[in-house]
């Protein structure tokens, strides 16, 4: 496995030194593969669409499928890109802003917890640290790979600019660690994931569906005092991405039950909204619903069964 990991180092790594328009050249060539020959997830990506925008006609939804495969090839090769390319060229490339709002919570001690989504370049998000306050120890957390060797390589990748990764099992553990050591962090959360049946706790309305949601993100915010933003990103064009921080809430304590969350799913799909080929369509993001979940779900125990479903209806006479 070693060896593996090395020869797709070596791979990507030559690969990556690349000019950008190189790199563009091929991701179209990779479109023609992944879109026209192979359909990667066309079904799901289509019926997702459909589901998600019902006002929109037929074209509408078919050049907005085309814009996502063709954003979703540029997102691999640029993904591949970081491997090499310089602090400057990135910053370049990666623009942020609304840095000083963050600057300014770190240094009054506060950290924060940045929620963003799978839309435009999240790889490319963790250049973060070339724009904030060094103060502030910049981070995500990560689901870490089975296959422990392109785990590494991922880590190679998201940790070059400085940001650390934190495996998500060890959040709880590696934030109690900056706190007691008087060190603010900037830490990015991913939360548009479809969670487990036994981790679910809150249902919204999300681009026309009854969406499961993680709640995890306001939990450890909540607890741990840190203020609450959003990652806002757009592509003004090709290989270029503005990411603009909007506040949700400094004071997280002071919030109800889920209204964090609501905020961050109210602004995701408002980002949706204004350029839906930018957001990871092949996810299967529905395919939890509401109707199986109370199948599921044992009032008196309060707890979720992940027996297989025709067993479950057996037990509850649903058969």
């Amino acid at each position: 496995m070693k060896l593996l990991y090395y020869l797709t180092y070596a791979v990507l790594w030559l690969f990556s030194l690349l000019p950008m328009w190189v790199h563009y050249l091929i991701s179209d060539g990779i479109y023609l593969v992944v879109y026209h020959l192979v359909g990667y997830r066309k079904k799901l990506v289509r019926k997702n669409l459909a589901d998600s925008f019902p006002g929109k006609s037929e074209a509408e939804l078919r050049r907005i499928e085309k814009g996502f495969y063709s954003w979703f090839c540029d997102y691999l090769v640029e993904t591949v890109k970081l491997l090499t390319i310089s602090k400057k060229e990135l910053k370049r490339r990666m623009v942020f802003k609304g840095t000083e709002l963050v600057d300014e919570i770190v240094a009054g001690g506060q950290s924060c917890a940045v929620y963003l989504g799978h839309y435009c370049n999240w790889e490319w998000i963790t250049s973060l640290p070339l724009w904030v306050t060094p103060q502030a120890q910049c981070g995500q957390i990560y689901h870490v790979l089975e296959n422990s060797e392109f785990d590494r390589l991922f880590l190679n990748l998201r940790q070059r600019m400085g940001a650390v990764c934190i495996p998500m099992a060890e959040t709880l553990r590696r934030l109690a660690e900056y706190r007691q050591k008087k060190q603010p962090v900037v830490i990015g959360y991913i939360s548009d994931q479809v969670p487990f049946w036994n981790n679910i706790h809150h249902w919204l309305d999300f681009l026309n569906h009854d969406t499961p949601v993680l709640t995890g993100t306001e939990r450890l915010a909540r607890s741990a005092g840190h203020a609450v933003l959003y990652i806002d990103v757009e592509r003004p064009r090709r290989g270029y991405y503005v990411a603009t921080f909007k506040l949700i809430e400094q004071n997280p304590k002071q919030t109800k039950d889920y209204e964090l969350t609501d905020a961050y799913f109210r602004m995701l799909e408002a980002s949706i909204n204004r350029a839906p080929q930018y957001w990871l369509w092949t996810h299967n993001r529905w395919k939890r619903s509401h109707e199986e979940f109370n199948i599921r779900y044992d009032a008196e125990t309060g707890r979720v069964s992940l027996e297989p479903l025709e067993v479950i209806k057996k037990r509850k006479g649903l058969l």
